[in-house]
């Protein structure tokens, strides 16, 4: 019998990502998504008969106890993601980010597996010289950073429960993000030609969309071995600050102007740099390049056109 993956929130930026690779191993995979952004990227599965899709809210427990029950393994990605969308609607951020999550628990026995996504964000305002490891005391900084931190301790304190501290993900996506900082500024350079940058040695963690979803898939496989603990996710040599990450991009698009302003700064003061020997231990590498995902985004950008809310 095939594995029975429930997937919440995905129809979102990494779970229609997640979606393809879990179908292309042959998994079953049940999605519940109340498609708060009209997405229409699950379509191209719906001919594939181990994929099924549930139009609701992860906050109903009415509607989770019957997919939960049904599940081997349940992944919840549903989540009002980054610190400016929690912070215009905090309530929600709490019930979806950090409730729902203990509604799933409540409701998974001890053999249902649970991956459970978090992010390496939790880390803070670090110097940005020593490493992060799962150690490394958690001081997140905003309430997105609070209501993901307070869910991984509440999955890790249960059974059969696996965390994975997620850098920050870049890539094409049926639903895309353009706020991610890979993502936002190859659209800036291909698009405006122009980026303006505050707090331009700020470091950061990062790691391509598709292998996330292959570390998915490494924990799901391996979860005899992996469960109990959290573990970093993300590519060792792409821990880069911000001006690393836009003169990178500008070898690509060379016409790229990039000002380093002095004066002013980022209302996003993480600044970190993260060690994934953990999950290297654990036989998982990522593999796929910050330069592999340059050249996929400026293919992938050049097919949106002129943006409806963009001016001519």
């Amino acid at each position: 019998m095939p594995v029975k993956v429930l997937l919440t929130g995905g129809a979102g930026y990494l779970g229609s990502i997640l979606c393809e690779h879990l179908l292309n191993k042959n998994y079953q995979v049940t999605v519940i998504d109340n498609l708060m952004y009209g997405e229409q990227s699950l379509f191209h599965f719906c001919a594939n008969p181990g994929f099924d899709f549930v139009y609701g809210d992860v906050r109903n427990e009415g509607v989770m106890g019957k997919l939960v029950g049904d599940a081997d393994v349940i992944i919840p990605l549903a989540a009002i993601v980054g610190a400016p969308c929690c912070d215009r609607d905090p309530l929600s951020a709490k019930s979806i980010n950090l409730d729902a999550i203990r509604l799933i628990n409540k409701l998974r026995g001890p053999g249902q597996l649970i991956v459970y996504p978090t992010t390496n964000s939790g880390y803070g305002t670090k110097t940005g010289d020593v490493f992060c490891t799962e150690e490394t005391p958690l001081e997140p900084i905003s309430l997105y950073g609070r209501t993901k931190t307070d869910a991984e301790a509440e999955v890790l304190n249960s059974a059969n429960a696996i965390t994975l501290r997620l850098a920050t993900v870049f890539g094409m996506s049926p639903r895309m993000r353009m706020d991610l900082l890979v993502n936002h500024f190859v659209y800036a350079a291909l698009t405006d030609g122009y980026l303006v940058i505050f707090e331009k040695d700020f470091k950061r963690n990062y790691i391509h969309i598709r292998d996330v979803a292959d570390c998915f898939i490494h924990c799901i496989e391996n979860s005899g071995r992996m469960t109990g603990r959290p573990y970093n996710v993300g590519l060792d040599d792409a821990n880069l600050s911000k001006e690393e990450l836009a003169l990178k991009i500008r070898e690509y698009l060379p016409d790229f102007y990039i000002h380093f302003a002095e004066v002013g700064s980022d209302p996003d003061k993480r600044n970190y740099i993260v060690s994934n020997q953990r999950l290297r231990e654990a036989g998982f590498e990522a593999k796929r390049s910050i330069d592999d995902g340059i050249g996929e985004l400026i293919k992938g950008y050049r097919m949106l056109g002129r943006s409806p809310r963009k001016n001519v």
